[in-house]
């Protein structure tokens, strides 16, 4: 346990051969020791450095992938309590459950519906991650024909039933998408187990046993040749959930608890009251740290709340999300157009580009290298300053594309209006709005 980057790494081949994916087996093996990556990704360790290395190099939480390559969903090997420590690297998928006994045209507009939903924010995509198919018909048939219509949406299933034949028979038609499996009780786990190791499907676990039980239920499926197993402890309460979800993320980061260093998996919709009460738990969920979240009412204005709260979550605290510095045209701006500026933070250049496209008149908007702060951020870090400014008119060639001389800096800094006019002699610094919501009407009154 506990094995340094140095002492895993002279354990290693030390070939740099680059086929685990890395520069060198230096850094692999640092890697290894921060239980972000798996052993087996060496081909060529020798077994004997294998029995060594895997109990200490193996992630606290394994990390496991549901559906096709295109939208895969990879949860676990997290490493930390809190994301400030270091970050969290995967986030939880986002699952609505549909019954496969629905009308078929009611079925078919309920996939087309999560599979069609996208909505962009500070420039990435977000979306639903899948579909968990309920066997409430109880035909194997049916569940099995429901589960390729997901699939050919090009949507990962999470296959919800306790009859191994009807798994069974979903495996044969989507097994090769890796479908998660729901799941394993203490009375069908074998069965259970036997599929997913013939169709190398992930397999969710559950038991009303307590943690205990959970505990003694997985170490039986993986004694049967299973190993990406996600656990649900069977709790639906607000604070059980809440309870059992940190202790299981502190027994396998602070006690490596291997039998429970699995992602997880929650039910929301199952203990709420209303879809208000069930976007709620959901949010709950991830933050506190589930690895899948089944819903069961979709609804786009609860939806895309947790999609940015979660882009927010596993966004790395120390890399944040920004855009490339540069002279960006808002609309089709002329000679004539203003020229406003501000950092390279994502969210406050798609704040401010938005404002501006809304308005509907076209604008230059100049972005400088802020380290992806924000404004005040980084004016208080030296990072947005008179010569930061100066600086990017000159690199962007900004004066060539212009008729006049005027520069719009946020409201949030006009204290450097005057140190920004030493910089630029030959240009008339204007002070803008405080926040972008003004940006609308500062600019109808531009001349």
């Amino acid at each position: 346990m506990g094995l340094s980057g140095l002492q895993i790494y002279k354990l290693l081949p030390r070939t740099n051969c680059k086929e685990c994916g890395f520069p060198t087996c230096l850094a692999f093996a640092m890697k290894l020791a921060a239980r972000q990556v798996e052993l087996s990704a060496c081909p060529y360790v020798s077994d004997e450095s294998k029995s060594q290395l895997d109990a200490a190099s193996a992630p606290p939480i394994r990390l496991v992938s549901v559906g096709p390559e295109k939208r895969k969903v990879e949860v676990g090997n997290e490493t930390v309590l809190y994301r400030h420590e270091k970050t969290f690297y995967h986030e939880p998928g986002l699952f609505y459950r549909i019954k496969d006994d629905l009308a078929e045209d009611e079925f078919a507009a309920r996939v087309a519906e999560i599979a069609d939903y996208v909505v962009e924010r500070v420039g990435i995509e977000l979306s639903a991650n899948g579909v968990a198919l309920e066997c409430a018909s109880g035909d194997a048939g049916t569940f099995a024909q429901r589960a390729e219509a997901v699939v050919e949406a090009g949507l990962p299933v999470i296959l919800l039933c306790d009859d191994p034949a009807a798994v069974d028979a979903a495996l044969k038609a989507v097994g090769s998408t890796k479908p998660l499996i729901y799941g394993a009780s203490d009375d069908t786990w074998e069965a259970m187990a036997g599929l997913a190791k013939q169709y190398e499907a992930p397999l969710a676990v559950s038991t009303s046993d307590g943690l205990d039980g959970l505990a003694a239920l997985t170490a039986k499926i993986k004694g049967a040749g299973v190993e990406d197993l996600v656990l649900d402890p069977g709790v639906r309460a607000w604070p059980q959930v809440l309870k059992t979800q940190t202790t299981l993320r502190r027994l396998a980061l602070k006690k490596n608890f291997r039998d429970l260093g699995y992602p997880t998996i929650v039910f929301p919709g199952e203990a709420a009251e209303d879809p208000v009460d069930e976007a709620l738990m959901a949010a709950q969920a991830v933050a506190k740290y589930a690895g899948f979240i089944v819903l069961d009412t979709f609804d786009p204005a609860s939806l895309y709340p947790l999609l940015t709260l979660r882009q927010n979550i596993y966004t790395d605290p120390q890399k944040p999300i920004q855009v490339s510095p540069g002279l960006y045209e808002i609309g089709d701006p002329g000679p004539d157009a203003p020229l406003l500026v501000t950092t390279n933070f994502s969210l406050t250049y798609f704040s401010v580009a938005g404002e501006v496209e809304g308005l509907g008149r076209p604008a230059w908007l100049m972005i400088c290298d802020s380290e992806g702060m924000s404004v005040l951020t980084a004016w208080a870090a030296g990072k947005f300053d008179a010569e930061r400014i100066g600086k990017s008119v000159k690199e962007f060639d900004v004066a060539s594309k212009l008729n006049h001389r005027k520069i719009v800096i946020p409201g949030h800094v006009s204290s450097i209006s005057g140190e920004l006019e030493e910089e630029l002699p030959d240009w008339e610094i204007l002070v803008g709005p405080r926040e972008a919501i003004g940006i609308p009407s500062y600019l109808r009154n531009w001349s």
